[in-house]
């Protein structure tokens, strides 16, 4: 490597995030920023990194998409026997992330996993593309396989095994909500001196809420 990757720095710029005229419900301040982060960040506004553990303590991080959300959590979609999909059968808590660089802000959001019911599943994976339907048969996500080969003749035998008919959701493909028990909203500042505001409950109650150093 010949740069020095030490120098990669920017100085962060943003409105300021003060806990005074922060909403109660960190639902809304979310709705808020993803609205806006919609508009900037183009088709990544939705994407999220993914953290998990597995039953060693090992954590396991991936960008996966943010397919819905409301007071009870936010929703994405998986293949249930991938990695993440053991990881969380095993330990149901995850760490989700959003970073939108075009507003210098971060969101983190922690809390127990549950799977969504199958008419919630059912009626995302029946406004899919017929792709995308397709794919979640031809292969069990995360598996080893021989070559690209495998996967592009499996995806002929599906087409064909189809062929004018609808896709059914496979029983090994669905919803997962993350039901926050700590939204912590992040917005840049130059210098370093970041706002960060933490929100927190347990067990359904009222949220708290905090400002933390930077």
């Amino acid at each position: 490597m010949t740069r020095n990757i030490a120098d990669i720095r920017r100085d962060y710029e943003g409105g300021h995030l003060d806990e005074a005229q922060a909403p109660d419900d960190p639902f809304v301040l979310f709705d808020e920023w993803f609205s806006l982060a919609l508009e900037t960040e183009g088709q990544d506004g939705n994407a999220m990194t993914l953290s998990t553990v597995d039953s060693q303590g090992r954590p396991h991080a991936r960008v996966v998409l943010l397919k819905g959300f409301d007071e009870k959590g936010m929703v994405f979609f998986t293949n249930y026997h991938s990695h993440k999909g053991s990881e969380l059968s095993n330990v149901p808590f995850a760490a989700i992330t959003f970073w939108w660089p075009s507003q210098s802000r971060q969101v983190r959001i922690e809390g127990p996993v549950e799977r969504v019911a199958h008419s919630e599943s059912d009626e995302y994976f029946s406004s899919r593309p017929r792709g995308s339907q397709l794919g979640t048969w031809i292969a069990t996500q995360s598996v080893v396989i021989p070559d690209r080969n495998w996967i592009e003749e499996r995806q002929k035998r599906f087409e064909q095994a189809y062929e004018g008919q609808d896709i059914p959701r496979p029983n090994h493909w669905g919803g997962y909500r993350v039901k926050p028990e700590m939204i912590e909203f992040w917005q840049g500042q130059p210098s370093r001196l970041h706002d960060r505001l933490r929100f927190e409950r347990r067990d359904g109650g009222d949220w708290s809420r905090f400002r933390l150093a930077p």
